[in-house]
């Protein structure tokens, strides 16, 4: 479906019409910003990175096969840059939430108490993101906040489907000793009141 929104745009960009390009940036703009802010954790850097993953993506449209979505093939890009970005600063891969770049909602006072618990419950699993190692953290957040498939990631990450499974079993995995380690201490604590 994406695909098909997206291929009339596409043609138009490679035929010059750059207010065809523009939408697309406004399409996928937030997208590939939280890619690179969840990567280098700084504002003016996912900035800087999501700028070249544009002009990056326009240049290179004319060889987008369309085998993949759009949305894939400008994730990976995007994945790359970061990647390129983190190499070249002599930095490591770190996780955080994605509702870090995003913030909270405004909540209806009623639900005040629920809005608290789901607060702490987000709050643990994005220290919990962080203490992941490589690309765990990116996996989860590409699957589970960004809903893409198995197979998308693989077109984003590089690495077969299968190893993406893997990967991503492995990630939950130890996401969820880290939330055991952090959460059970507390849970025994409440119940021993």
């Amino acid at each position: 479906m994406s695909l098909e929104r997206d291929q009339p745009l596409i043609i138009k960009t490679r035929n010059g019409d750059m207010g065809a390009f523009t939408i697309l940036i406004d399409r996928y703009k937030a997208m590939v910003f939280t890619l690179a802010m969840r990567m280098v954790k700084n504002r003016e850097e996912a900035e800087e990175i999501a700028q070249d993953t544009f002009l990056k993506a326009y240049k290179g449209l004319k060889g987008f096969k369309g085998g993949s979505k759009f949305s894939t093939w400008l994730y990976k890009i995007a994945y790359y840059r970061c990647l390129d970005y983190i190499k070249k600063s002599g930095r490591s891969i770190e996780t955080t939430s994605i509702d870090t770049v995003f913030g909270n909602r405004l909540i209806d006072e009623s639900n005040v108490v629920d809005h608290l618990e789901r607060i702490e419950k987000k709050e643990a699993i994005k220290d919990a993101l962080r203490l992941l190692p490589g690309d765990d953290g990116i996996l989860i957040t590409l699957r589970y906040y960004e809903e893409l498939t198995l197979e998308e990631i693989s077109g984003v990450m590089g690495i077969s489907a299968n190893n993406v499974k893997v990967r991503l079993h492995r990630a939950r995995k130890r996401l969820m000793q880290l939330l055991i380690v952090r959460l059970e201490p507390e849970t025994i604590q409440d119940y021993a009141k």
